[in-house]
């Protein structure tokens, strides 16, 4: 479970403003926060079934958010992308 100091560290990385918590960007900042520690849940706990399932639509939001943010801005999508350091 991602703390309240971890999520306001996504959100004041990538937020527009001092009130944005709804943009894609931060969206996606949250969400890479969140699958990090699960990621590391799941490679300490092999037959965690569940944490497994629950990280696929995690990850599957985060794809289609950054493909919304592709399709809408493109110099947000790049500078987001290399700020959180995903490949794409």
């Amino acid at each position: 479970m991602i703390t309240k100091d971890n999520k306001a560290k996504a959100i004041a990385k990538l937020a527009r403003s001092d009130k944005d918590v709804g943009s894609p960007e931060v969206q996606v900042s949250v969400l890479t926060e969140r699958i990090k520690e699960v990621t590391e849940h799941v490679k300490a706990n092999k037959h965690d079934y569940m944490a497994k399932r629950g990280l696929i639509p995690m990850v599957g939001k985060r794809k289609k958010l950054l493909k919304h943010l592709e399709k809408s801005d493109f110099e947000s999508y790049k500078a987001t992308v290399a700020k959180l350091g995903l490949r794409k």
